[in-house]
């Protein structure tokens, strides 16, 4: 029991020091989403305790996902007014870029030759982990390599989103949050949250939106493609 407290303790104090290490230094390579699970693995690996050891700790913070996916209700009633108004935008903008990233990922990896098993586990990758592994494990793919893909992606939102902001000059607070919410998922949120909280707001209901899509339509365009 100890040793579980411990582990929870030890993974919590590592996320807020690499927050407030982010926040002073804003860098993505010092994201939080990026450092915590190298250092923690790192801390894993060298103190020769096994996985199962540590999560039965740091599991609990798991468990919390749920509840704080929840609390996201909260932020998007605040910003209720916003959402009403874009919605027709916002569902079509989302639609047409969900439906997309499947495509694309799927199509490049044919074209890289990568086997079946591989392609149907990347082409989820856009939506939300919980949900990208459901879709993976319907389709045949493999859920942990979807899993690291989604981490992937969500970085790589945080890095090339920026990028397409500034170099589009993307002033809209509503466009900017459905680039990031159906782009880089839980990342793009918050990375929105960084230019203001509608922003955040639209990626939240962007990276909903974009999960139920891809549970849609996902299985019948890998059976297409």
């Amino acid at each position: 029991m100890l040793e579980a407290i411990f582990w929870l303790f030890i993974t919590v104090a590592i996320y807020f020091a690499s927050k407030r290490l982010y926040k002073a230094f804003p860098k993505v390579y010092l994201t939080p989403v990026l450092v915590v699970p190298i250092i923690v693995i790192l801390l894993i690996q060298c103190s020769g305790v096994s996985f199962q050891s540590y999560n039965s700790g740091a599991g609990w913070l798991s468990e919390m996902v749920k509840p704080a996916t929840i609390a996201l209700a909260v932020m998007l009633y605040k910003h209720v007014d916003v959402l009403k108004k874009n919605a027709k935008a916002i569902m079509v903008s989302v639609g047409a870029g969900a439906i997309i990233a499947i495509i694309t990922s799927a199509g490049i990896a044919n074209m890289l030759g990568l086997a079946k098993e591989i392609t149907d586990s990347v082409a989820p990758r856009s939506t939300t982990t919980p949900i990208a592994v459901s879709v993976s494990d319907m389709i045949g793919g493999i859920p942990t390599v979807t899993a690291v893909s989604t981490l992937i992606t969500g970085l790589l939102g945080m890095i090339l989103g920026p990028m397409i902001v500034k170099y589009f000059r993307i002033h809209s607070s509503v466009a900017r949050g459905a680039l990031f919410g159906t782009s880089a998922h839980a990342c793009g949120i918050s990375k929105a949250l960084e230019y203001d909280p509608v922003a955040g707001s639209v990626a939240g209901i962007s990276m909903m939106v974009t999960a139920f899509i891809t549970l849609g339509v996902a299985p019948y365009i890998m059976m297409w493609l």
